[in-house]
C-alpha cells in the first residue's frame, strides 16, 4: 500500500514507519523535521504542518491510508480530520491513548485518582478525539490504544487484543512495547478487524 504517516519521527511514529517499510509498503512521512529520517528506497518525506490545510491535503492525496501518531495536545482534531477527508483518502488509523480505557466497568483510567497528573491533559484530549471519531460517518477509521505502560522493547508479534478495557496481566500490569503496538497497527491496516472502532493490545 501507499501510506502517509503523520508524526513519523516520534517514539511511536518512528516504529510504525519502520514496521510499514519492513513489510514492503511505500511510505510518505509527513513531518516537521525530515532531516531526522533515515533514507530508504520506499520512503519519501514531506515537510508539512497540520495547521497548514493546503499543504496537508496535497501531502495526503493519492495514498491508500493515513496514519497519525501525534500528541493530541499538539493539534486540533476537527482540522486534521477535515484535511484527511479533503484529501480523498478513506482509510484512517490513529495511534490513541490509554486513558480512555476502562479499568473496571464504567470507570476509565484517566478518571481514577491515581492517574499520573503529568499525562492527564494528553489523555483527556485523546478521549475527546476518540469521541470525535465515533461521530465520524465519512472516514473508515480505527483508533488503537496502547496499555497504561508503553515503553521501547521487543517486536514479538505476540499479544492479546481487546477493545475498551485495560488488559492487565497476571501480575496486575498493563503493558505493551512500542514495537508491538506498531506491529498491531500495521496488522490492522493490512487485515482490518476494527473498522470504525477502537481496539487495544497488551501482554
Amino acid at each position: 500500500m501507499k501510506i502517509a504517516i503523520i508524526g513519523a519521527t516520534g517514539m511511536v511514529g518512528s516504529k510504525v514507519l519502520h514496521e510499514a517499510l519492513r513489510r514492503g509498503h511505500e511510505v510518505t512521512a509527513i513531518v516537521r523535521h525530515p532531516e531526522r529520517l533515515q533514507p530508504h528506497d520506499k520512503l519519501r518525506s514531506m515537510k508539512s504542518d497540520i495547521q497548514d490545510e493546503q499543504s496537508m491535503v496535497s501531502a495526503l492525496s493519492g495514498h491508500d491510508a493515513v496514519i497519525s501518531s501525534v500528541h493530541f495536545t499538539d493539534f486540533d482534531g476537527p482540522t486534521l480530520l477535515g484535511e484527511v477527508k479533503k484529501s480523498g483518502v478513506d482509510r484512517y488509523l490513529a495511534v490513541g491513548g490509554a486513558g480512555s480505557l476502562e479499568v473496571k466497568p464504567g470507570v476509565q483510567a484517566v478518571d481514577t485518582s491515581d492517574f499520573p497528573q503529568e499525562y492527564k491533559s494528553e489523555a483527556l484530549k485523546g478521549r475527546e478525539y476518540l469521541h470525535l471519531l465515533q461521530k465520524e460517518d465519512v472516514l473508515n477509521w480505527t483508533y488503537l490504544s496502547p496499555q497504561l505502560q508503553l515503553l521501547p522493547g521487543e517486536r514479538t508479534g505476540k499479544f492479546r487484543i481487546g477493545t475498551n478495557q485495560v488488559l492487565f496481566n497476571n501480575d496486575g500490569q498493563s503493558t505493551i512495547s512500542v514495537e508491538d503496538l506498531a506491529f498491531a497497527l500495521i496488522d490492522e491496516l493490512e487485515r482490518p478487524m476494527f473498522s470504525r472502532q477502537r481496539f487495544t493490545v497488551g501482554y
